[in-house]
């Protein structure tokens, strides 16, 4: 029994804990978002924007299974609180997605775009997805036919929004010759990369490793390891791949610990830097590098960022993983390289996978740890300004973007209603709404109808603080919206008009009123009445002396309290006016019902009456034998009145 009861208290506990790092909405009960734990060093220096991460379970997609689970992993986008503003799991069905980001260079408008991961049985490859900023699918660029999957490492889109790279993975088999090993054979993963046309999914320029890429580079694969079967060793892994504007790719390979300059026009590797065969004069070191990009680049100096994770599966080169920002010279010999900025992982941790690292507009840097979640903003000088990480222990990014984007979803905002309440004289209604997306929205307004198609009644103005904004109403409001307020002051859209939810027994849900449960009320009674209240309470405090006389006067003679006298009159006469609107309706109802079977049944009603005249008349005219008249009679009933 103790046994049992412990293993059901450790079986909550759990639950819990899974339960509370995640947050839940009333107006997308489907979604399941991740929570964050930020800490600010220097909030009033970090640069605008919101974050982009796609959180994920494990890399290789899971099984569906009967088991309903709540949308957790894909796209998200966040404020630089850890507050929601998209939830996009829903999107692609819970699937995994990777290199999720703003997209600012594909003509006025922002985008977005990521890459949707491989079905668990291989029978899709994923792709990679652009998106406007209504969160509508505008391109989806399909995998190469002769690869397993449309990698998750990159989909970087080229200016103009034209063209995308992206990495290739695909087995090869290759001699062992470099090895001295020339009678032997083994299969090897080759890395590359493809620049595809966004439009048609056609490969414009596809490189990759294989004869151009010694295996003696590699860190994996060794003179001494036995030949594999396919898809054999990988033994460069692309991670990163950029173009600058003379044309030339920077590609990033983890297992050579090495980044080279491939040359647009034919191929060839123009330069290396870092492994065993550098082009370059460097004091500094790296490995197991993430997310090498362009800064600049002008033909003959450039400046890229990088990841230096410095650690993997594998081991561990240095103590602490940092980002890079170097300057390279091509135009002296030898070539020369130095750090210009170098920035360590606040926590002094080690990335041994993934990550990401961007200079933002205004010369800060935002990085992505990626495990967890964690993330770090800076200045341009190196300070630190935040680190935030999921506060969930069971979820991952693979990288992390921080970025302007402007979010207009077509959608109407969500709202729910529901009233509470034990009696009529003690009613609330509260409103929750969320508009999934919106990026604008700062303050919401809440409406009420006394009927389905009545007069909209402001009930009052809230700030919009989080994903999901809450509004408590006096009275029971039986049809409610909202309006989405922009800092103009403009509405940007308006959600439906709700039925406010009512519990299924109000006596079980502690109801003490009438037996037929509570009556809606009249929005514009009630609103007024409150105002009245306002008014009397701000004349109060406008002139203390007169409203302690009053009270005094009140008091003395025993009248109560006025406020509550009116607030209890307005709901009365809410209450009286909402059962006059339902007789009405029911009478109206019933007059429509009676007309119009009046003129369907008009006919027919005119045929009986013909028929029923018919036989009157037959009944009198028959004779007597005696040719006297008989006396006229008819038909009736058995019934006895």
């Amino acid at each position: 029994m103790l046994w049992a009861a412990l293993l059901l208290l450790s079986g909550n506990a759990v639950a819990t804990r899974h339960d509370s790092d995640l947050m839940s909405f009333v107006t997308l009960p489907e979604v399941r978002a991740l929570k964050w734990e930020v800490e600010y060093h220097d909030r009033e220096r970090l640069a605008p924007g919101y974050w982009f991460v796609a959180p994920y379970g494990q890399i290789s997609p899971e099984k569906p299974t009967m088991k309903y689970q709540q949308y957790q992993v894909g796209p998200y986008i966040y404020d630089d609180s850890g507050v929601l503003i998209w939830a996009g799991a829903p999107l692609y069905d819970n699937h995994n997605v990777f290199d999720f980001k703003p997209v600012h260079n594909i003509g006025d408008d922002p985008y977005l775009s990521f890459i949707v991961g491989w079905e668990y049985d291989d029978s899709k490859k994923g792709h990679g997805a652009i998106l406007n900023n209504h969160y509508e699918v505008e391109k989806e660029v399909q995998a190469l036919s002769d690869v397993h999957d449309f990698n998750m490492h990159e989909f970087n889109i080229m200016d103009g929004g034209k063209t995308a790279l992206a990495c290739i993975y695909r087995p090869q088999l290759v001699s062992l010759t470099d090895f001295g090993r020339p009678t032997e054979e083994s299969w090897v993963t080759v890395g590359g990369f493809v620049e595809v046309d966004i439009e048609t999914s056609k490969v414009l320029v596809q490189w990759d490793s294989f004869d151009k890429i010694n295996l003696h580079e590699s860190t994996m694969f060794h003179e001494s390891d036995a030949p594999a079967g396919s898809p054999g060793w990988d033994y460069v892994h692309i991670n990163a791949v950029d173009k600058n504007e003379a044309g030339d790719y920077l590609i990033s390979l983890r297992f050579t610990n090495t980044i080279y300059l491939i040359s647009g026009k034919d191929g060839s590797i123009l330069w290396r830097l870092g492994g065993k065969e550098s082009n370059f004069e460097q004091d500094f070191t790296f490995s197991k590098q993430h997310d090498v990009k362009f800064v600049s680049s002008d033909g003959t100096h450039h400046v890229i960022s990088m990841l230096n994770n410095a650690s993997d599966e594998g081991g561990q080169d240095e103590k602490i993983s940092s980002v890079l920002f170097i300057e390279l010279d091509t135009s002296v010999a030898p070539m020369t390289a130095k750090v210009m900025k170098r920035i360590n992982r606040p926590d002094s941790g080690l990335t041994r996978l993934r990550g990401s690292a961007r200079a933002l507009p205004n010369g800060n840097v935002f990085i992505g740890w990626s495990e967890r979640g964690y993330s770090s903003e800076h200045a341009s000088n190196g300070d630190l300004l935040m680190t935030a990480r999921f506060v969930s222990d069971r979820y991952s990014t693979y990288r992390s973007y921080k970025g302007e984007f402007t979010g207009r979803p077509t959608a109407p905002p969500d709202l729910v209603a529901s009233v509470y309440g034990t009696s009529d004289e003690d009613m609330t209604t509260i409103i929750h709404v969320s508009w999934n997306g919106a990026t604008d929205v700062v303050q919401w307004k809440f409406y009420a109808q006394a009927r389905d198609h009545g007069q909209s009644v402001l009930l009052g103005t809230t700030n919009k603080t989080d994903f999901e904004t809450m509004f408590i109403a006096d009275g029971y409001m039986d049809f409610v919206s909202a309006e989405a307020i922009d800092i103009d002051g403009n509405v940007m859209h308006t959600s439906e008009i709700m039925r406010t939810g009512t519990p299924p027994d109000w006596k079980a849900a502690g109801w003490t009123g009438s037996g037929s449960g509570p009556t809606p009320d009249d929005p514009s009674i009630i609103v007024a009445a409150n105002n009245d209240n306002t008014k009397s309470t701000s004349l109060a405090d406008t002139n203390s002396d007169k409203a302690t006389e009053s009270i005094k006067s009140s008091t003395s003679t025993g009248s109560g309290d006025r406020s509550n006298d009116q607030y209890a009159d307005a709901k009365e006469v809410a209450k009286n006016v909402a059962k006059a609107y339902e007789v009405v309706r029911a009478i109206g109802n019933l007059l429509i019902f009676i007309l119009l079977a009046g003129v369907l049944c008009g006919g027919g009603l005119a045929a009986w009456r013909f028929m029923r005249t018919r036989r009157g008349r037959r009944y009198q005219e028959v004779p007597s034998g005696e040719r006297l008249p008989v006396e006229e009679f008819r038909l009736s009933s058995n019934q006895r009145s």
